[in-house]
């Protein structure tokens, strides 16, 4: 819903009844993971989508279904044997989607949720999605309060716990539980929805490879900060899409944040001149930001290597740093760049080969683990 929100908050303050309907589970090769949302008005508008288009027209008819009762509905859509294109799925994936009735009776707590996710307040939306206790029912959770019943104090609890440790972790998914909440048991599925605060970009030097990869960071969900200590360069109208420009040196600002970065932040420094990105790398590499890259020609890097090591900094650490930044496709512009900085964020987030998928075999995506409410460690926080 977080791609959505803004038009979903819209359909809310009309105060009209409209469907929000999540992928709350999925298998093999399906579209979209869960968490991906689609709204649908009384009026048939359409806002979002849960599969690329594939299975949209059937959860369109559910969702006018739930608008007209009420009742939340959860449905399967995946292949079918005897007629591959019945049910929408096509790749061979499996999508589970729940459909919720929302209007300020159904829903009194999604302003609130919504305001929480613009703010960059983590929060997590349990809901229940199957099992002996009411479809649809649902508590919101935040890392030192919850509101909202699930039908029994038990339950609350083990969802209270094991939500934040999703929360932590930034991870959506089904827990699952005995009757009355006991961990052992399978009866009853909560599908858990966290809004985790966005990760963050940091892009050090504003030059015009900064700009796209401010551009291409923001489009791809992070919350971009552009830092450079030449106010000439660093203005907000050359970086319309970083959340924040700022006119400082790049180290010194490393280090007024380091307790904010975390393994979600990806760090790119563009500079390329020794005297902003050896401080600022020598920075960085002490935090435990989960992608670290520099640009520069391999002229360049061999330089930089040989400072950093001067300046005390370990070969483990130095094993951390991609440099020269980006995948290897060829580019020669500011967005071409952009591209390769972003292809290989996705590669350090997902492990993709980075090979043509017509040179690869097997699926696509790579399997989603199933989470077991006895298996979420509370409080865990590797990223996600």
């Amino acid at each position: 819903m977080r791609d959505i929100r803004g038009s979903v908050a819209d359909l809310y303050e009309s105060g009209e009844t409209f469907a929000l309907a999540t992928v709350i589970e999925t298998y093999r090769s399906a579209p979209r993971e869960a968490g991906a949302a689609m709204a649908v008005s009384a009026s048939g508008e359409v806002i979002g989508s849960i599969s690329g288009g594939c299975v949209e027209g059937a959860v369109y008819e559910l969702a006018q279904e739930v608008i007209a009762n009420g009742e939340p509905a959860r449905d399967r859509y995946g292949i079918s044997d005897d007629d591959a294109f019945a049910v929408g799925l096509t790749c061979g994936g499996t999508l589970h989607v729940l459909v919720e009735p929302v209007n300020r009776t159904f829903y009194p707590q999604l302003p609130e949720v919504i305001g929480s996710i613009d703010a960059h307040e983590p929060v997590a939306v349990a809901t229940i999605a199957s099992g002996p206790r009411r479809l649809g029912a649902r508590r919101i959770i935040r890392p030192h309060r919850a509101e909202g019943d699930l039908g029994g104090e038990r339950l609350a609890a083990a969802v209270d716990d094991d939500a934040r440790g999703l929360l932590a972790q930034g991870s959506t998914g089904i827990l699952r539980y005995g009757a009355d909440g006991q961990r052992r048991g399978d009866e009853l599925e909560v599908f858990v929805r966290s809004f985790a605060p966005a990760p963050r970009m940091l892009v050090f030097g504003a030059i015009d490879f900064a700009a796209a990869v401010a551009d291409i960071g923001s489009y791809m969900g992070y919350r971009v900060t552009v830092c450079d200590a030449r106010p000439v360069f660093a203005t907000a109208k050359r970086f319309p899409n970083a959340e924040e420009v700022l006119v400082k040196w790049p180290h010194v600002y490393i280090s007024e944040v380091e307790a904010e970065i975390d393994e979600r932040t990806a760090i790119c420094v563009l500079t390329h001149d020794p005297k902003f990105d050896v401080p600022v790398l020598e920075a960085a590499l002490r935090t435990p930001a989960g992608y670290i890259g520099a640009m520069g020609s391999r002229r360049t890097h061999d330089d930089r290597m040989a400072r950093l090591r001067a300046a005390g900094v370990g070969e483990d650490q130095l094993a951390r740093l991609r440099s020269p930044i980006g995948l290897d496709l060829g580019a020669r512009t500011p967005e071409e760049t952009a591209v390769s900085v972003a292809a290989e964020l996705i590669q350090t987030r997902w492990g993709g080969s980075g090979r043509p998928l017509s040179t690869t075999s097997g699926r696509i995506h790579s399997e989603p683990m199933a989470i077991r409410a006895a298996a979420v460690p509370v409080g865990s926080g590797s990223g996600g």
